[in-house]
């Protein structure tokens, strides 16, 4: 799909985050759009002459690289500056959290992929039985799309993957997050030095802007977008190989059973992380009537401010102004700002997160979306079979196939809401934002990008990580031949309903 294609296809509007490219370009005057194509190429030829050297990298030398990558952003220094810079010129998070960010989730990528069972160079796997080998390579030059509410741990974490596999990779960032891509850039390429790897490996746009982002997405090899709805059809729908994912709107329910105080803990953890960036805060909580206040009041004493009817009137009309579109000046701000914003008491604005009412699903009440702010919908069921109808109302409305969680002591709940709840992660019990992309307390793999399966569009259904960087040649072997007979086959089936 050509670049005037893939404009037609995103031309619709924006979401809450604004990570989209309709936003002015960065950098220098524009390159006219008609050398948009050959600026493009120019970074592709430089990657793939850079992966020319890396190809020959044994696995020791590859780990070395992402190693190389991971202490970019995970040293103190850098990890602060990046994050100071990205609240700075996105306006949105927390600078600690940010930090936090930097860290932990590449920390704990680069655990997953030093780990002697994470092969990427050579031969992976031998199956004797079934007379299989298989070898890894690369799947060539890679797009990486990355978001404004993430600038430097996005970039940073897709980079890791896709030099894992031995590919170059080349970031489009968001026009907000550019500066500080660009830092995270030279510290990369610091780093690259220090163990001799082409720094061509790991490249920017020259121009953050939206005729080059789509440019790119044409001609590289493979596409990993991570951002707004727009970016991600975008990538979806241009004829290139990808692994885009997909929106969050995360609800937890709490039921009878649960742990009351743990629960909301983790809740608030949750809600007020990066002041509620990611897709994996909690955006909704749906509460069993038995425990209904008891849990309020302990979402409460974390700091939970629930809002009045006059005051949730006020906080929608600063979030949604006329019923309109997301308001940035309520995007992932203070407690204090958007509490300013709104007119809230002064009581308000002390508060470290807000709760309102939940009042119906979808356009009918705007608080059951994706919110992107410290912002918790709360809703009161009278019961489990309630809880169920109600998160799959809400999830169908935003946020099918991306996750939930549920708060409960009871194994039976965990069962019923795995096999009926359209989602790749259901987290027990624990706290979403932190747990969804991988967590040192749980067995998934940690990333900043997380797939919906079809539910939600996508090609992955999994969290991303390196192996979606990797094409796999499968060499098969002659073993002995097995054929079974029919009656091996189709005999349970004979026996029911005959020949």
């Amino acid at each position: 799909m050509g670049a005037e294609k893939i404009k037609e296809v995103t031309a619709e509007g924006t979401n809450a985050g604004g990570d989209e490219l309709e936003a002015k370009s960065v950098g220098k005057a524009a390159t006219k759009e008609a050398e948009v194509p050959e600026v493009i190429a120019g970074l592709i030829e430089k990657a793939r002459a850079a992966m020319q050297v890396f190809i020959g990298y044994d696995q020791e030398r590859v780990n070395e690289v992402v190693q190389a990558v991971a202490w970019a952003i995970i040293k103190q220094e850098h990890a602060e500056e990046l994050a100071r810079l990205a609240v700075e010129d996105t306006g949105l998070g927390k600078f600690e959290d940010k930090v936090t960010k930097n860290q932990r989730k590449n920390l704990g990528t680069l655990r997953d992929l030093l780990d002697p069972s994470a092969k990427s160079v050579g031969v992976i796997d031998v199956d004797e039985e079934k007379g299989i080998t298989q070898i890894a390579k690369p799947v060539g030059v890679v797009a990486a799309v990355t978001p404004s509410t993430n600038p430097s741990a996005t970039p940073a974490n897709k980079a890791m993957m896709a030099l894992k596999g031995r590919n170059a990779v080349i970031i489009a960032p968001s026009p907000k997050g550019a500066s500080t891509c660009k830092l995270l850039l030279r510290y990369v390429h610091e780093e690259l030095s220090k163990v001799g790897a082409p720094l061509d490996l790991v490249q920017m746009l020259p121009e953050v802007n939206k005729e080059q982002t789509y440019e790119l997405i044409k001609q590289a090899d493979f596409v990993t977008v991570t951002g707004s709805a727009n970016n991600v059809r975008a990538g979806q729908t241009s004829g290139t190989p990808n692994a885009c994912v997909s929106a969050g709107n995360v609800v937890s329910v709490v039921d009878s059973t649960a742990r009351i105080e743990e629960a909301a803990r983790k809740i608030r953890m949750s809600k007020t992380f990066d002041y509620g960036t990611s897709c994996s805060n909690d955006n909704s909580v749906v509460i069993e009537a038995p425990v209904y206040e008891e849990m309020v009041e302990a979402l409460k004493r974390e700091g939970g401010y629930f809002c009045d009817d006059e005051e949730r009137a006020l906080l929608e009309e600063a979030m949604w102004p006329g019923g309109g579109k997301r308001d940035s000046k309520t995007l992932a701000k203070a407690p204090s700002v958007i509490a300013e914003v709104a007119g809230l008491s002064s009581e308000a604005r002390e508060a470290t997160f807000f709760m309102v009412e939940g009042r119906g699903v979808g356009d009918e009440d705007l608080f059951s979306g994706e919110k992107l702010s410290v912002v918790l919908t709360v809703y009161k069921v009278a019961d489990f079979e309630e809880a169920l109808d109600l998160t799959k109302r809400i999830l169908n409305y935003v946020g099918r196939g991306h996750s939930c969680g549920l708060h409960t002591t009871d194994e039976s709940h965990v069962e019923r809401i795995g096999l009926e709840m359209d989602v790749c992660r259901l987290l027990i019990n624990q706290a979403q934002v932190y747990g969804n992309g991988g967590s040192f307390d749980n067995g998934l793999n940690f990333t900043l990008s997380m797939g919906g399966g079809s539910w939600a569009g996508n090609q992955i259904d999994e969290n991303l990580s390196y192996k979606h960087f990797l094409n796999i040649t499968r060499v098969s072997k002659p073993i002995p031949e097995v054929v079974p007979t029919q009656e091996e086959l189709l005999g349970s089936y004979w026996s029911r309903y005959g020949q």
